[in-house]
């Protein structure tokens, strides 16, 4: 599987992090990669990112590392007549375009989709964008999770609104650019077409409400900020804090896995009570069922809970920081040495996928 894309070709000319996990994502399945990073700011802007570990004088971040492996990279200037010359002769043989041109910057650079498809008819053009093609507001992935409900749901009660920790949309917005595209060559492969995709963060980010913007439009319920707690069911996301100070959590689904939970924490007179008899009742009552189960949790350390939990198919976990999660041996599979110029590097795999 991991060459199963050695006969395509693709032309990376995208920045910042949607853009470039698609094109890493194609070259780790096998694709040959070229992308084009602007010689103006010493390549992709992300290369500047670092956290407080790296040195401002390394050539590349963290950050970047992430989405850039399995690429051939250069820096060049797009305003260069004879780099676009030089570009123009790679699109005769390349079979996918990623961009997230700033609007107007694709027909500046005479990189627009036309053009391409002028120069290569079977091109597949993959195009992100913010808030849409005919928008020209700047987009990060900040401002998306801001005013698409993901901050505004992604907080307590009364507690201030949050971004996910990651670039959440970004990351949306590439797998829906990522299946684009893969369908592109699925339809190529029978009509000898190219194709124009696009998809705005924006979009990715709407899209991605599923069950939140269901319970509006459906029900005309619009969620509450709550937390890490679901809007359906109860317990579900709540954090408990267990003897050893450990911090757990259960997403409890069905009446039977709430049983069987209260008989893991010997917590008989919760099962009794009328309150908490079915997952309607357990929604309406869960600030009490927290208390109940808090005072409960609290008797016993987190290793025999979890473990109980596991065993009896109850759905647990321990919360872990990052450090923990790339510890841990599940984690050994997806992590992948690769090189980056010079320097070696490991970075988590972009293919989550087992295909056999």
């Amino acid at each position: 599987m991991r060459n199963i894309l050695s006969d395509i070709k693709v032309l990376d000319l995208s920045s910042v992090l949607a853009g470039p996990s698609v094109g890493m994502f194609l070259g780790e399945l096998g694709a040959e990669v070229l992308k084009i990073e602007n010689i103006h700011t010493k390549g992709d802007i992300t290369r500047q990112w670092k956290n407080p570990n790296e040195r401002a004088e390394d050539e590349w971040s963290a950050y970047y590392v992430s989405v850039n492996a399995f690429k051939t990279i250069q820096q060049m200037d797009l305003k260069d007549h004879a780099v676009i010359s030089k570009v123009y002769d790679w699109l005769k043989n390349t079979d996918v375009l990623i961009c997230n041109f700033k609007y107007g910057d694709d027909k500046k650079f005479g990189l627009h989709y036309d053009m391409a498809k002028e120069i290569n008819p079977k091109i597949i053009y993959a195009h992100i964008t913010g808030f849409g093609r005919e928008e020209a507001r700047v987009a990060f992935d900040l401002i998306l999770q801001a005013e698409t409900g993901f901050m505004y749901l992604n907080r307590e009660t009364n507690g201030i609104p949050m971004k996910m920790p990651v670039a959440l949309i970004d990351v949306l917005a590439a797998h829906h650019i990522k299946e684009g595209i893969l369908l592109a060559l699925y339809n190529r492969l029978k009509t000898g077409r190219g194709a124009y995709i696009h998809c705005s963060l924006y979009d990715a980010a709407v899209c991605s409400l599923v069950n939140q913007a269901s319970n509006y439009l459906n029900a005309g319920y619009n969620p509450p900020p709550m937390g890490s707690l679901h809007p359906n069911i109860a317990p579900y996301g709540e954090i408990f804090e267990t003897k050893d100070n450990k911090l757990i959590t259960f997403a409890i689904g069905t009446d039977k896995q709430f049983f069987q939970l209260c008989d893991v924490l010997d917590a008989n007179e919760i099962i009794e009570d009328a309150a908490y008899s079915s997952n309607k009742n357990r929604v309406l009552n869960r600030n009490r069922l927290y208390e109940a189960l808090q005072y409960k949790v609290k008797n016993f350390e987190s290793e025999y809970i979890y473990d109980m939990c596991i065993k009896k198919q109850i759905p647990v976990a321990i919360i872990k920081d990052v450090e923990e999660v790339m510890k841990h041996p599940a984690t050994q599979r997806l992590i992948k040495p690769v090189n980056i110029g010079n320097r070696s590097f490991n970075i988590i795999t972009s293919i989550a996928f087992e295909m056999i």
